[in-house]
């Protein structure tokens, strides 16, 4: 077995038993695997010099395909059902063997890195792989470690992506030939059948939601943070489509990161060294930071180029709506780094009510902050999809369901220690629509969402009179700068009063209904905000 590049020789890949690898290739530069990339005819250079590549059959995660092996450390402590399947540790060593014998012979690229910013945090990662840009995803997405460090690196975990190793459903207790699988025990994930990169990131994401909260007692996150001037930090949650990158990407604000995060006693630390933003329909007008950071050493997934060019076709999604591009965080000129920020001052759960029933903006007591944390609102618009006629509503725990081990009350209760503990204000912002529902009322204006957001950052809103929602019982501003009046209050907005209670309960029982699968472990404090029902207007 050839071994090229920097790492321990006392720590390579034989401590995992690969053995008859023919070359592996560690920690190679972004340029050198470009090259690889190219000359195996599997990459492309774009005119920006990022690499472009497609992901095969799989651009995106397989939420279906993924497992996490019940033992010792798991049995008693996962919320296991349709997000967290259960897989027997006999089948995940059934898998191994045979992803060990398939490396046989073949290339394979080993990348040592870091997760988590916060050092005393800090978890050793290596992701070993078939594909070199595989290898650049990992170099962009963890931190980086210095070349002394790879000399005596020693990781905590071990990520092995083999995209062209199928697994057999009928011996190997899989669905599909696709898996994705966490072994907490080994401290191992093994991916095989899907070229999708985020498998990789996202499975380490989902490693961390369980140790830190369940062993550390550090709220993992799924969100973006920024910092302001005076070291006063904003964490933004919201799910696709809720304006989250939009509204934490500020040019005043130094960025920490723009999506996965701890939230320690006295720290709010990124868990990764760079981002992987999605760039469907992007142009320099509308994300710039985006934009500007497609160059070399960047990897761009599954676009398409202008025929005839290496330009970019940003609005073509012949192979995918999900085409994204991951680069080093320090590609965006105001980013934090170390990407470590103070604990936060503020904190916006962003939804995108297509109903037009919540407020643009209400402060959230430590029970309704709670609840809505658990519920993980949002709305899709109508008419997106064939057959929708309405808005169809969208719940997700903690903003992030696809990746919590743990039950959901328990992220949501450590939140309510959090506030607890400091004088973190919390607000929910609605950046849907107003004056009716999608198709009869209009969406918010940008503009006023950001100047309620920037009132909310300099403490504009902590003297203002408030008034209380009569379904929701949220505490809505009557005044904001840079808003008018009427607009704070989404009844004002509505021609039909009655009608607009009647969509306001419709929604409640919507939120109520969500609950109930949260009940039986729930708090006080969590079924202290539960919404009530209206009468309607006589």
């Amino acid at each position: 077995m050839n071994q090229k590049g920097i790492f321990n020789p006392d720590y390579d890949l034989r401590k995992l038993d690969i053995q008859n690898a023919d070359t592996i290739y560690w920690n190679l530069t972004p340029a050198e695997l470009n090259e690889h990339s190219i000359k195996q005819d599997i990459g492309l250079l774009a005119d920006t010099g990022a690499l472009a590549v497609d992901t095969g059959k799989f651009t995106g995660r397989a939420p279906k395909d993924r497992y996490i092996v019940i033992d010792e450390i798991t049995k008693d402590a996962v919320d296991w059902g349709k997000i967290n399947i259960a897989i027997e540790p006999g089948y995940f060593d059934g898998l191994w063997e045979k992803m060990k014998a398939y490396a046989a012979g073949k290339n394979l690229y080993a990348r040592d890195a870091y997760a988590c910013a916060d050092e005393r945090f800090r978890l050793k990662v290596r992701v070993v792989s078939e594909l070199p840009w595989t290898s650049i995803f990992a170099y962009n997405m963890f931190i980086r470690p210095e070349r002394e460090e790879l000399e005596s690196f020693e990781p905590d975990w071990n990520v092995v992506q083999f995209p062209s190793f199928l697994a057999d459903p009928e011996t190997d207790g899989t669905k599909n030939k696709n898996f994705a699988i966490i072994n907490f025990t080994r401290k191992m994930i093994i991916i095989g059948g899907t070229g999708y990169t985020g498998e990789v990131k996202k499975g380490i994401f989902s490693v961390l939601n369980f140790i830190l909260p369940h062993e550390k007692k550090i709220l993992s996150m799924h969100c973006s943070a920024n910092m302001g001037e005076n070291g006063d930090t904003a964490i933004f949650f919201g799910l696709s489509g809720t304006g989250k990158t939009t509204l934490s990407a500020d040019p005043k604000r130094m960025l920490i990161g723009d999506d996965e995060h701890g939230w320690a006693e006295d720290s709010v630390f990124n868990f990764e060294g760079g981002c992987y933003a999605k760039v469907i329909n992007l142009s320099s007008d509308s994300e710039p930071e985006i934009w500007n950071a497609i160059r070399f050493g960047s990897l761009l997934e599954n676009v398409r180029f202008f025929e005839g060019t290496r330009k970019v076709d940003f609005e073509n999604s012949e192979v995918t709506e999900n085409t994204r591009v991951s680069y080093p965080i320090d590609y965006i000129d105001y980013a934090v780094i170390p990407s470590i920020g103070n604990s936060p001052n503020n904190i916006f759960f962003l939804t995108c009510d297509a109903y037009g029933v919540l407020p643009p903006i209400s402060r959230l007591d430590k029970s309704q902050a709670m609840f809505h944390f658990i519920s993980g609102y949002t709305a899709k618009v109508a008419g997106t999809e064939e057959g929708i006629s309405e808005p169809v509503t969208v719940f997700s725990s903690c903003f992030g369901a696809p990746f919590l081990p743990l039950h959901p009350t328990e992220y949501a209760e450590m939140l309510g220690e959090k506030m607890e503990n400091s004088e973190v204000k919390i607000w929910l912002v609605n950046t849907g629509w107003t004056g009716g529902p999608y198709g009869t009322g209009a969406r918010i204006s940008l503009k006023y969402t950001r100047a309620m957001i920037n009132a909310a950052l300099e403490g504009n809103l902590d003297n203002v009179p408030y008034r209380t929602h009569p379904v929701f019982g949220l505490n809505m501003p009557q005044e904001c700068p840079g808003v008018p009046a009427e607009v704070l209050n989404p009844v004002n907005t509505w021609s039909d009063k009655k009608d607009y209670l009647k969509h306001a309960n419709k929604l409640a029982l919507q939120f109520i209904d969500n609950f109930r699968k949260f009940e039986d472990r729930a708090s006080a404090d969590l079924k202290n905000a539960l919404p009530v029902v209206a009468e309607l207007i006589k």
